[in-house]
């Protein structure tokens, strides 16, 4: 499960990376959760940034919303269920990251959070698949969801699962909409672990009100009191 992550870089940075214009403001993000809304760069628009919500809410839906729970989509049958295998068709879209967090159990009750970057801490994108709905209000909304995938080596430590990170070269095949099932299934495996490292970072991550970039610091591993200490 990829249930938060960040993208803690400028407007133009993301533009510069994506070749894409953002026509709203954005302001770095250090702890971005499932409802937010959020930039992705879609089928419909490959040249420009959208901002939808964080959390799917599907056709059959209609104005039953369900986005706080479904966030994420198994890449595996992703073309088995009928929640999402007409989205992966039509619908697919890049989610702009520079890191995600995933949570390690130490004893029973408490977690520790890691952020996973890639080295140098560049922005990657995931692959993501979104809707439009009705809002019971009438107006038009739209989500997306993260899909997810077996983990590499080095996220297999902390869970078992890790989101699809697309390579580079594989993004504009994966918004063409023209792209083959076959050749899009074959991007959806786990992103190689030489290329991405881990650190803990402090349990102010655990609040999505704390949005600061105190969140994605390195911490020491926990003292024996269960105590962090912050790098800088």
């Amino acid at each position: 499960m990829c249930g938060r992550y960040s993208l803690a870089k400028t407007k133009i940075d993301l533009e510069n990376r994506f070749e894409a214009e953002m026509l709203e403001a954005f302001t770095p993000r250090y702890n971005i959760a499932p409802s937010q809304l959020v930039p992705v760069i879609t089928t419909e628009s490959p040249k420009g940034f959208s901002h939808f919500y964080w959390g799917i809410t599907p056709a059959f839906a209609k104005n039953k919303p369900v986005a706080n729970k479904l966030i994420n989509a198994r890449a595996e049958t992703i073309t088995e269920k009928a929640t999402f295998k007409n989205a992966f068709k039509k619908n697919r879209c890049l989610v702009p990251a520079d890191g995600f967090y995933e949570w390690k159990k130490i004893g029973k009750k408490t977690k520790v959070p890691y952020r996973f970057v890639l080295h140098g801490e560049s922005i990657f994108s995931m692959a993501g698949i979104w809707e439009e709905y009705e809002t019971e209000k009438g107006e038009t909304a739209h989500t997306f969801l993260v899909l997810t995938t077996a983990p590499n080596q080095l996220s297999a430590e902390i869970h078992d699962r890790m989101p699809v990170i697309l390579k580079k070269e594989d993004e504009a095949r994966w918004l063409d909409v023209r792209t083959q099932e076959e050749e899009l299934l074959g991007m959806l495996g786990p992103y190689p672990d030489e290329e991405m490292t881990k650190y803990t970072v402090s349990p102010m991550v655990n609040q999505v009100a704390n949005d600061s970039a105190y969140v994605i610091r390195k911490t020491l591993p926990m003292d024996q009191f269960g105590n962090y200490t912050l790098f800088g």
